[in-house]
């Protein structure tokens, strides 16, 4: 068996960094080895304080949700005008994702190229598009205030990492990770530690995901919801857990490629989610922080570096590397540990 499926991890994530000028038709192309047309683009002003903005083809561009906040979604024409071939181009937003002369970064993921479907596996029927080799997939779905109802997620894999968030009302993004269990969740958009609260009533399965009566992924009154769900990929994908050691001489993650994107939150305590990336750090040591929980500008804080075949921790901070403190991570790859002809990956 190969050691990898995707010897191009850019043909399914991208980050892009742009600056924005405040007029309509602003293109912003990535850059990767592969054109990459997104599904899903979450942006994030870096050189201002403002409201991360999530847009994604299943829902239609013109409907937004932010990561820092439980509001309900909301319609906006003058964001995201169109998904392109490599990239894509926003309208005249000067508020939010166009201020003029102010920098941003966009992490984005490819699905289906809008193409939905409707999933009937579960109780509750879905309309899903899913990339399934790269274990990435989009559902929206109406609940029905059922104890155990079943949504299909279209993965065709087991997820390890999922958000869900309400969208016709207000609702924290309920987010399941494997490491912590269905019985346990954290809150994209809040700094709470880790909870008991089987929102996730099951751990989800290859085809479906399991919800309790719960408001913000299951409530009455027929409300509408979103979920972002991702099953690990090797050599482009891995959701895993690791312990801090408070010291300079951080502990050392094995991913299985050189990192991309990287989020993580201490579960332990009640601190900030961190997103770090390889077009804000080109070397290391990674230092360029951004919290989807927050509103804040980027800030600098020497935090890890990224290494061909994962991470590794070089100062002793609570955030990421507190004495004995446990962590959650998503990580997506740049390049693979060794592709699938054999042939490794440079350091950085």
């Amino acid at each position: 068996m190969a050691y990898t499926t995707i010897d191009d991890p850019s043909a399914h994530f991208q980050t892009a960094l742009y600056t924005g000028n405040a007029s309509d038709g602003l293109a912003i192309t990535f850059d990767g080895n592969s054109d990459l047309q997104p599904d899903w683009v979450w942006i994030k002003p870096r050189s201002f304080s403002g409201f991360g903005v999530v847009t994604d083809t299943n829902r239609g561009l013109t409907k937004n949700i932010y990561p820092n906040s439980n509001d309900a979604e909301e319609t906006n024409t003058n964001r995201i005008q169109s998904m392109n071939s490599d990239g894509f181009t926003i309208n005249n937003d000067s508020d939010t994702i166009n201020k003029d002369s102010q920098t941003f970064a966009a992490w984005s993921w490819k699905a289906n190229g809008g193409t939905t479907s409707s999933n009937g596996s579960g109780s509750i029927t879905s309309t899903v598009q899913a990339n399934t080799t790269a274990g990435f997939s989009i559902a929206t779905y109406t609940g029905n205030d059922t104890d155990g109802a079943t949504f299909g997620h279209g993965l065709g894999a087991v997820p390890h990492f999922a958000t869900i968030k309400k969208r016709s009302a207000g609702g924290n993004w309920m987010t399941y990770h494997s490491a912590m269990g269905a019985d346990k969740a954290v809150f994209l958009d809040l700094t709470n530690a880790i909870e008991s609260a089987s929102f996730y009533q099951e751990t989800p399965t290859s085809t479906l995901i399991t919800l309790n009566d719960h408001g913000n992924v299951n409530g009455s009154g027929s409300p509408t919801y979103i979920c972002y769900s991702f099953a690990p990929i090797q050599g482009f994908s891995k959701f895993g857990k690791y312990n801090g050691n408070n010291n300079a001489d951080g502990p050392f993650v094995y991913t299985g490629f050189k990192p991309a994107f990287l989020i993580l939150k201490n579960i332990d305590d009640g601190v900030d989610w961190y997103m770090f990336d390889n077009k804000r750090d080109t070397d290391n040591v990674v230092q360029n922080i951004l919290h989807p929980n927050k509103t804040d500008a980027a800030s600098d804080s020497a935090v890890c570096d990224f290494l061909s075949n994962g991470f590794k921790f070089r100062t002793a901070d609570n955030a990421w590397n507190g004495a004995s403190d446990n962590y959650i991570y998503a990580a997506w790859a740049e390049s693979p540990f060794v592709s699938s002809k054999g042939v490794p990956t440079t350091a950085r």
